[in-house]
């Protein structure tokens, strides 16, 4: 494959990856970044101090916390649009509501939802190293999972293979 091909229209495709924490969205945006050669984002990255002291405590995100954090995702995405320049971003987007915002800034946006059952996503935390993010924070960010609906014509990966397998499957679901 090309680097920067997957098989639709050219020009500028900014892809969200999507999902709970425990997902695999920053590793496997990192590697599909890699492969395509595009500019890629953890949103993560983007929280400010005292959310990150916040969910580091245990504490869920509200709305109104998570607002500023959106806004500036949606803001690097708008960038990418703006200098005509593709680019992947891994964030959790859990509400319709955030997506909405996101898709604002770019209304051609592709979502990609990476799936997990209970086990696997807490099993994955359980054994991560180095992250801001507990397990215990697990079961308010399900919670808070609006799946993406028909409309919004997000592509569904389920996690469990590889990194190299998810981003196969992440690269043929967008190429479909």
């Amino acid at each position: 494959m090309e680097p920067g091909y997957l098989g639709y229209a050219p020009g500028v495709t900014v892809v969200v990856l999507m999902g709970v924490s425990g997902s695999g969205k920053s590793t496997v945006g990192a590697a599909l970044a890699q492969r395509l050669v595009w500019p890629f984002l953890d949103a993560d990255s983007l929280h400010s101090p005292a959310s990150v002291a916040a969910m580091a405590s245990g504490i869920p995100l509200t709305d109104a916390d998570r607002a500023p954090w959106l806004e500036k995702v949606a803001s690097w995405i708008a960038d990418r649009r703006s200098v005509g320049e593709s680019g992947i971003v891994a964030c959790s987007a859990l509400k319709r509501a955030y997506r909405d915002l996101l898709r604002q800034a770019d209304p051609a946006l592709r979502l990609v939802y990476l799936a997990g059952d209970r086990e696997r996503l807490e099993a994955r935390l359980t054994q991560r190293r180095g992250h801001f993010f507990p397990a215990a924070l697990l079961d308010a960010q399900l919670a808070d999972l609006e799946e993406p609906g028909p409309d919004e014509d997000a592509r569904v990966v389920h996690i469990g293979g590889s990194v190299a397998d998810t981003v196969e499957a992440v690269a043929r679901a967008l190429a479909g």
